[in-house]
């Protein structure tokens, strides 16, 4: 994987943390609030107070949709909205269950997996 985000920053470090098997996002040291994407200001106040802080996985689905594939370029999979226990919502895969079968509400887990040769945060139902 090469690009933009290969550079210093705040993404080159989560995806450094995913290759060292941890999943991190980021939380504001004076207000508390967990964010993500990983980025340098919290989103409406410009704090810049953020620190790096291991996520618990938990999760629950808040929405899910089914993308339709013909077998041979790799079958159906999913793409979801996950909210964070710590509250942060982000895009991610559920594994483990036909993509169909994912529904809103469902309790999931977070898993650090390769995707497309490169660690990305999976979930799992809980």
């Amino acid at each position: 994987m090469s690009g933009y985000f290969d550079g210093p920053g705040p993404e080159a470090e989560f995806r450094q943390f995913l290759a060292d098997g941890k999943f991190m996002i980021q939380r504001s040291k004076g207000s508390g609030i967990h964010v993500f994407h990983p980025r340098v200001m919290v989103p409406c106040s410009g704090e810049t107070d953020l620190e790096w802080v291991e996520a618990s996985g938990e999760g629950t689905v808040y929405a899910a949709t089914c993308t339709r594939r013909r077998p041979e370029k790799g079958g159906d999979y999913n793409v979801s909205l996950i909210d964070l226990a710590e509250g942060p919502r982000m895009m991610a895969r559920v594994v483990g269950i036909e993509p169909d079968q994912v529904m809103v509400g469902m309790k999931v887990r977070a898993r650090i997996d390769d995707l497309n040769g490169a660690p990305a945060i999976l979930f799992e139902p809980a």
